[in-house]
Protein backbone atom coordinates (compact mmCIF):
# COMPACT_ATOMS: atom_id res chain seq x y z
CA UNK A 1 0.00 0.00 0.00
CA UNK A 2 2.71 2.76 0.75
CA UNK A 3 6.00 1.18 -0.14
CA UNK A 4 6.50 2.13 -3.81
CA UNK A 5 3.61 -0.89 -4.94
CA UNK A 6 3.35 -1.39 -8.06
CA UNK A 7 1.11 1.61 -8.86
CA UNK A 8 3.23 4.44 -7.89
CA UNK A 9 6.04 2.57 -10.15
CA UNK A 10 3.34 2.69 -13.08
CA UNK A 11 2.66 6.13 -12.39
CA UNK A 12 6.43 7.08 -12.44
CA UNK A 13 6.92 4.86 -15.58
CA UNK A 14 3.81 6.44 -17.82
CA UNK A 15 5.17 10.01 -16.53
CA UNK A 16 8.74 9.41 -17.66
CA UNK A 17 7.38 7.95 -20.80
CA UNK A 18 4.41 11.15 -21.48
CA UNK A 19 7.79 13.77 -20.77
CA UNK A 20 10.21 11.55 -22.50
CA UNK A 21 12.13 12.00 -19.06
CA UNK A 22 14.07 9.06 -17.34
CA UNK A 23 14.15 10.19 -13.97
CA UNK A 24 10.48 10.60 -12.11
CA UNK A 25 10.15 10.01 -8.33
CA UNK A 26 6.68 10.27 -7.12
CA UNK A 27 6.28 11.52 -3.68
CA UNK A 28 3.85 12.15 -0.51
CA UNK A 29 3.98 16.45 -1.62
CA UNK A 30 5.66 18.55 -3.97
CA UNK A 31 6.55 20.58 -0.67
CA UNK A 32 8.37 17.40 0.86
CA UNK A 33 9.75 17.08 -2.96
CA UNK A 34 11.77 20.47 -2.58
CA UNK A 35 12.47 19.95 1.33
CA UNK A 36 14.09 16.72 -0.49
CA UNK A 37 15.89 18.20 -2.86
CA UNK A 38 17.78 20.82 -0.85
CA UNK A 39 18.76 18.07 1.67
CA UNK A 40 19.65 16.02 -1.04
CA UNK A 41 22.03 18.53 -2.46
CA UNK A 42 23.44 19.57 0.79
CA UNK A 43 22.61 22.84 -0.08
CA UNK A 44 23.80 25.50 1.92
CA UNK A 45 23.88 29.44 2.80
CA UNK A 46 21.84 31.17 0.36
CA UNK A 47 19.34 29.97 -1.93
CA UNK A 48 18.10 32.35 -4.70
CA UNK A 49 14.31 32.60 -5.28
CA UNK A 50 10.76 34.47 -5.80
CA UNK A 51 8.95 36.39 -4.07
CA UNK A 52 5.73 35.98 -5.93
CA UNK A 53 4.92 32.15 -5.16
CA UNK A 54 3.16 30.25 -3.17
CA UNK A 55 4.50 30.28 0.89
CA UNK A 56 5.89 26.44 0.15
CA UNK A 57 8.31 27.15 -1.80
CA UNK A 58 10.37 29.93 0.69
CA UNK A 59 9.57 28.27 3.56
CA UNK A 60 10.77 24.82 2.63
CA UNK A 61 14.16 27.08 1.97
CA UNK A 62 14.06 28.24 5.66
CA UNK A 63 12.45 24.93 7.30
CA UNK A 64 16.34 23.00 5.62
CA UNK A 65 18.06 25.97 7.44
CA UNK A 66 19.00 27.80 4.32
CA UNK A 67 17.94 31.60 3.66
CA UNK A 68 15.94 32.74 1.00
CA UNK A 69 17.39 35.62 -1.17
CA UNK A 70 14.05 37.19 -2.74
CA UNK A 71 14.66 39.08 -5.99
CA UNK A 72 11.93 41.00 -7.50
CA UNK A 73 10.04 39.50 -10.57
CA UNK A 74 9.31 40.48 -14.40
CA UNK A 75 6.46 42.59 -14.44
CA UNK A 76 4.97 41.11 -17.48
CA UNK A 77 5.70 37.41 -17.27
CA UNK A 78 6.10 37.52 -13.06
CA UNK A 79 8.20 35.39 -12.77
CA UNK A 80 11.69 36.31 -11.55
CA UNK A 81 13.11 39.06 -13.48
CA UNK A 82 16.57 37.37 -14.62
CA UNK A 83 18.64 40.58 -15.29
CA UNK A 84 18.39 40.64 -11.01
CA UNK A 85 19.77 37.30 -10.53
CA UNK A 86 23.84 38.14 -10.52
CA UNK A 87 24.14 41.21 -8.46
CA UNK A 88 22.24 38.81 -6.12
CA UNK A 89 25.13 36.06 -6.27
CA UNK A 90 27.85 35.86 -3.61
CA UNK A 91 30.47 33.56 -1.91
CA UNK A 92 27.11 32.09 0.23
CA UNK A 93 24.89 31.33 -2.72
CA UNK A 94 24.31 27.74 -3.17
CA UNK A 95 21.31 27.46 -5.71
CA UNK A 96 18.59 28.95 -7.80
CA UNK A 97 15.14 27.84 -6.98
CA UNK A 98 12.42 29.41 -8.73
CA UNK A 99 9.10 28.91 -9.93
CA UNK A 100 7.14 28.98 -13.10
CA UNK A 101 4.07 30.57 -12.25
CA UNK A 102 0.92 29.75 -12.81
CA UNK A 103 2.71 27.42 -14.97
CA UNK A 104 3.95 30.35 -17.22
CA UNK A 105 7.80 29.35 -18.06
CA UNK A 106 10.75 31.40 -16.71
CA UNK A 107 13.39 32.30 -18.93
CA UNK A 108 15.00 29.54 -18.42
CA UNK A 109 17.89 30.12 -21.09
CA UNK A 110 19.52 33.04 -19.25
CA UNK A 111 18.47 31.34 -15.70
CA UNK A 112 20.92 28.20 -17.25
CA UNK A 113 23.47 30.60 -18.53
CA UNK A 114 23.38 32.06 -14.70
CA UNK A 115 23.49 28.73 -13.36
CA UNK A 116 26.72 27.34 -15.15
CA UNK A 117 28.31 30.54 -14.68
CA UNK A 118 28.35 30.70 -10.80
CA UNK A 119 28.65 26.75 -10.46
CA UNK A 120 24.81 26.82 -8.88
CA UNK A 121 22.20 24.28 -9.18
CA UNK A 122 18.74 25.26 -10.79
CA UNK A 123 15.50 23.91 -9.21
CA UNK A 124 12.59 25.13 -10.59
CA UNK A 125 9.33 24.80 -7.97
CA UNK A 126 7.03 23.26 -11.29
CA UNK A 127 3.96 22.77 -8.95
CA UNK A 128 1.83 24.33 -11.85
CA UNK A 129 3.43 23.15 -14.68
CA UNK A 130 2.46 20.14 -15.67
CA UNK A 131 1.96 19.49 -19.01
CA UNK A 132 3.67 22.42 -19.87
CA UNK A 133 6.30 22.37 -23.16
CA UNK A 134 8.71 24.65 -23.65
CA UNK A 135 10.51 24.85 -27.11
CA UNK A 136 8.80 21.58 -27.84
CA UNK A 137 10.13 20.33 -24.81
CA UNK A 138 8.86 19.05 -21.45
CA UNK A 139 9.48 22.17 -19.04
CA UNK A 140 10.21 19.48 -16.55
CA UNK A 141 13.84 18.87 -18.64
CA UNK A 142 15.49 22.62 -18.19
CA UNK A 143 17.12 23.12 -14.95
CA UNK A 144 18.74 20.49 -12.52
CA UNK A 145 15.48 19.21 -10.59
CA UNK A 146 12.00 20.13 -11.18
CA UNK A 147 9.09 19.48 -8.60
CA UNK A 148 5.29 19.60 -9.94
CA UNK A 149 2.42 19.57 -7.28
CA UNK A 150 -0.30 16.52 -7.88
CA UNK A 151 -2.48 18.41 -4.96
CA UNK A 152 -6.09 17.72 -5.41
CA UNK A 153 -6.37 21.48 -6.84
CA UNK A 154 -3.71 21.06 -9.60
CA UNK A 155 -4.38 19.92 -13.26
CA UNK A 156 -3.38 16.64 -12.85
CA UNK A 157 -3.41 15.42 -9.09
CA UNK A 158 -3.33 12.19 -6.53
CA UNK A 159 -5.32 13.78 -4.36
CA UNK A 160 -2.63 14.84 -2.36
CA UNK A 161 1.05 14.28 -3.95
CA UNK A 162 3.83 15.30 -6.34
CA UNK A 163 7.15 14.54 -8.20
CA UNK A 164 10.78 15.34 -8.57
CA UNK A 165 12.17 15.37 -12.08
CA UNK A 166 15.78 14.92 -12.06
CA UNK A 167 17.86 15.73 -15.20
CA UNK A 168 20.90 13.29 -14.01
CA UNK A 169 20.80 10.26 -12.32
CA UNK A 170 23.45 11.28 -9.88
CA UNK A 171 21.02 13.62 -8.64
CA UNK A 172 18.18 10.93 -8.83
CA UNK A 173 19.98 8.62 -6.77
CA UNK A 174 20.64 10.77 -3.85
CA UNK A 175 16.93 11.85 -3.72
CA UNK A 176 15.28 8.57 -3.99
CA UNK A 177 17.63 7.39 -1.14
CA UNK A 178 16.68 10.59 0.62
CA UNK A 179 12.88 10.10 0.39
CA UNK A 180 13.03 6.01 2.13
CA UNK A 181 14.73 6.58 5.16
CA UNK A 182 17.76 6.74 3.72
CA UNK A 183 17.83 3.13 2.69
CA UNK A 184 19.99 2.40 -0.14
CA UNK A 185 19.56 -1.51 -0.34
CA UNK A 186 17.17 -3.12 2.25
CA UNK A 187 19.88 -2.96 5.04
CA UNK A 188 21.87 -0.25 3.75
CA UNK A 189 21.83 3.05 4.50
CA UNK A 190 23.64 6.12 2.35
CA UNK A 191 22.16 9.13 4.05
CA UNK A 192 19.55 10.93 6.50
CA UNK A 193 16.27 10.49 5.26
CA UNK A 194 12.36 10.70 6.03
CA UNK A 195 9.64 9.02 4.22
CA UNK A 196 8.44 10.89 1.04
CA UNK A 197 6.88 8.02 -0.24
CA UNK A 198 3.71 8.18 -2.38
CA UNK A 199 1.34 5.60 -1.55
CA UNK A 200 -0.73 3.39 -3.77
CA UNK A 201 -4.09 5.08 -3.11
CA UNK A 202 -2.63 8.43 -4.82
CA UNK A 203 -1.21 6.64 -7.29
CA UNK A 204 -3.96 5.18 -8.05
CA UNK A 205 -6.24 8.42 -8.07
CA UNK A 206 -3.57 9.72 -10.37
CA UNK A 207 -3.88 6.82 -12.61
CA UNK A 208 -7.47 7.38 -13.58
CA UNK A 209 -7.02 10.41 -14.34
CA UNK A 210 -4.00 10.27 -16.68
CA UNK A 211 -5.87 9.09 -19.53
CA UNK A 212 -8.18 12.43 -19.34
CA UNK A 213 -5.60 15.08 -19.29
CA UNK A 214 -5.78 16.01 -23.38
CA UNK A 215 -9.44 16.07 -23.06
CA UNK A 216 -8.91 18.19 -19.27
CA UNK A 217 -6.67 20.52 -20.90
CA UNK A 218 -8.74 21.14 -24.27
CA UNK A 219 -11.76 21.67 -22.35
CA UNK A 220 -9.97 24.37 -20.24
CA UNK A 221 -9.03 26.07 -23.09
CA UNK A 222 -12.37 26.73 -24.36
CA UNK A 223 -13.21 28.00 -21.05
CA UNK A 224 -10.28 29.93 -21.13
CA UNK A 225 -10.60 31.48 -24.88
CA UNK A 226 -14.53 32.32 -23.46
CA UNK A 227 -13.67 34.40 -20.69
CA UNK A 228 -10.52 36.50 -22.55
CA UNK A 229 -13.50 37.24 -25.15
CA UNK A 230 -15.15 39.19 -22.15
CA UNK A 231 -12.05 40.42 -20.52
CA UNK A 232 -10.91 41.97 -23.61
CA UNK A 233 -13.57 44.41 -23.23
CA UNK A 234 -13.38 44.93 -19.22
CA UNK A 235 -11.54 48.36 -18.95
CA UNK A 236 -9.10 48.02 -15.72
CA UNK A 237 -8.12 44.42 -16.33
CA UNK A 238 -5.36 42.52 -18.01
CA UNK A 239 -4.29 39.00 -18.57
CA UNK A 240 -0.97 37.50 -17.99
CA UNK A 241 0.55 37.00 -21.28
CA UNK A 242 2.09 33.56 -21.81
CA UNK A 243 6.02 33.06 -22.71
CA UNK A 244 6.30 33.33 -26.01
CA UNK A 245 7.45 29.46 -27.62
CA UNK A 246 4.83 28.41 -24.26
CA UNK A 247 2.60 25.35 -24.96
CA UNK A 248 0.33 26.32 -21.86
CA UNK A 249 -1.84 23.70 -19.99
CA UNK A 250 -4.19 26.44 -18.66
CA UNK A 251 -4.25 25.69 -15.06
CA UNK A 252 -5.23 29.09 -13.78
CA UNK A 253 -6.57 32.23 -15.40
CA UNK A 254 -4.62 35.56 -13.34
CA UNK A 255 -5.66 38.48 -14.10
CA UNK A 256 -4.11 41.62 -12.69
CA UNK A 257 -6.50 44.75 -11.81
CA UNK A 258 -5.54 48.39 -12.13
CA UNK A 259 -5.44 49.57 -8.66
CA UNK A 260 -5.93 47.07 -5.49
CA UNK A 261 -9.42 48.79 -4.62
CA UNK A 262 -10.89 47.71 -7.64
CA UNK A 263 -10.04 44.14 -7.19
CA UNK A 264 -11.00 44.11 -3.41
CA UNK A 265 -14.79 45.69 -5.15
CA UNK A 266 -14.43 42.80 -7.50
CA UNK A 267 -14.15 39.84 -5.04
CA UNK A 268 -16.79 41.79 -2.78
CA UNK A 269 -19.43 41.64 -5.80
CA UNK A 270 -18.92 38.67 -6.95
CA UNK A 271 -18.87 36.88 -3.23
CA UNK A 272 -22.26 38.39 -3.14
CA UNK A 273 -23.21 36.36 -6.05
CA UNK A 274 -21.55 32.77 -4.31
CA UNK A 275 -18.33 33.93 -6.60
CA UNK A 276 -15.20 33.02 -5.22
CA UNK A 277 -11.73 34.06 -6.45
CA UNK A 278 -8.76 33.37 -5.22
CA UNK A 279 -5.79 35.94 -4.37
CA UNK A 280 -2.45 34.01 -6.14
CA UNK A 281 -0.18 35.32 -4.47
CA UNK A 282 -0.91 37.51 -1.87
CA UNK A 283 0.80 38.61 0.17
CA UNK A 284 4.38 39.10 -1.45
CA UNK A 285 6.94 36.46 0.57
CA UNK A 286 9.41 39.20 0.89
CA UNK A 287 7.07 40.96 3.40
CA UNK A 288 6.57 38.23 5.63
CA UNK A 289 9.06 38.79 8.69
CA UNK A 290 9.74 35.02 9.05
CA UNK A 291 11.17 34.74 5.23
CA UNK A 292 14.16 37.24 5.42
CA UNK A 293 12.36 39.93 4.28
CA UNK A 294 13.42 42.90 1.56
CA UNK A 295 12.04 45.53 -0.60
CA UNK A 296 10.51 44.12 -3.86
CA UNK A 297 8.38 46.68 -5.43
CA UNK A 298 7.47 44.95 -8.72
CA UNK A 299 6.12 41.87 -6.45
CA UNK A 300 4.67 43.55 -3.48
CA UNK A 301 2.46 45.82 -6.23
CA UNK A 302 1.55 43.07 -8.42
CA UNK A 303 0.25 40.92 -5.30
CA UNK A 304 -2.20 43.45 -4.14
CA UNK A 305 -4.09 43.86 -7.81
CA UNK A 306 -4.01 40.07 -9.15
CA UNK A 307 -6.39 37.57 -8.69
CA UNK A 308 -7.31 34.08 -10.59
CA UNK A 309 -11.23 33.66 -11.81
CA UNK A 310 -12.99 30.87 -11.44
CA UNK A 311 -11.70 28.10 -14.18
CA UNK A 312 -12.58 24.32 -14.27
CA UNK A 313 -13.06 21.56 -16.64
CA UNK A 314 -17.04 21.48 -15.78
CA UNK A 315 -17.61 25.34 -16.47
CA UNK A 316 -20.15 26.14 -19.10
CA UNK A 317 -20.25 29.83 -21.42
CA UNK A 318 -23.44 30.79 -18.96
CA UNK A 319 -21.41 30.36 -15.55
CA UNK A 320 -18.61 32.85 -17.51
CA UNK A 321 -21.03 34.78 -18.79
CA UNK A 322 -21.91 35.28 -14.76
CA UNK A 323 -18.89 35.81 -13.96
CA UNK A 324 -17.60 37.88 -16.80
CA UNK A 325 -20.91 39.98 -16.17
CA UNK A 326 -21.03 40.28 -12.47
CA UNK A 327 -17.24 41.64 -13.11
CA UNK A 328 -18.15 44.21 -15.74
CA UNK A 329 -20.93 45.65 -13.52
CA UNK A 330 -18.96 46.15 -10.37
CA UNK A 331 -16.32 47.88 -12.33
CA UNK A 332 -19.12 50.05 -14.15
CA UNK A 333 -19.99 51.15 -10.55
Amino acid sequence: MTNRGELALSLENQLEKMFDLKHCLVVANATLGIQLVIKSLNLKGQIITTPFTYIATASSIVWESCTPVFIDIDPISLCIDVTKIRKAINSSTSAILVTHVFGNPCDVDEIEIIGKEFGLYVIYDAAHAFGVNLNGRSIFSYGDVSICSFHATKLFHTGEGGAIFCNSKEIYDKVYDAHNFGHHGYEDFSCLGINGKMSELQAAMGLSILPYLNDIINKRKEIYDYYFEHLANINGISVVPIRNRADWNYCYLPVVLDREDLLLEIIKGCNNHNIFQARYFYPSLNTLNFLNPVECQVSEDVAKRIMCLPLHTYMTSLDVDLIANTIKATLNK
